[in-house]
């Protein structure tokens, strides 16, 4: 695993690393880990405190792992979907098993707070361009 801020296409596509993103990569990027790992699709793990995300996990568990050994707090990571090719509308699908957190009031797999949502979406704006 590589906790790198920026991705570098042709390492991460040889070694199929989890990556970290701090600074924005290209939906072309994207594209390209999407292909990668489930062709049309990306697991993604979003940091709403750091606006960070993790990405090219084959489980969200996975990238939220690998973030959490970064420092960043179980509360603040939400597991969503990344549909390159429905950019810039309906690619964002917020699914993950690790949602599910009573504790937080959310009881299901999606992502039920708006503005956890919306801080989602801000946030891989932001990371993805």
């Amino acid at each position: 695993m590589c906790g790198v801020s920026r991705l570098n296409n042709n390492k991460y596509m040889e070694q199929n690393d989890i990556i970290i993103i701090s600074q924005a990569i290209t939906k072309e990027e994207l594209k390209k880990i999407a292909e990668k790992i489930f062709g049309d699709m990306v697991k993604g793990v979003v940091d709403i405190d750091k606006k960070i995300m993790a990405l090219g996990g084959d489980l969200h568990a996975d990238e939220e792992a690998l973030l959490l050994e970064q420092g960043s707090k179980q509360e603040n990571l939400w597991g969503i979907n990344l549909y390159p090719d429905k950019y810039p509308t309906d690619w964002i699908e917020f699914d993950s098993m690790i949602n599910i957190r009573p504790r937080q009031n959310n009881r299901s797999r999606a992502v039920e707070d708006k503005q956890i949502q919306e801080k989602i979406v801000e946030i891989v704006k932001n990371l993805i361009k």
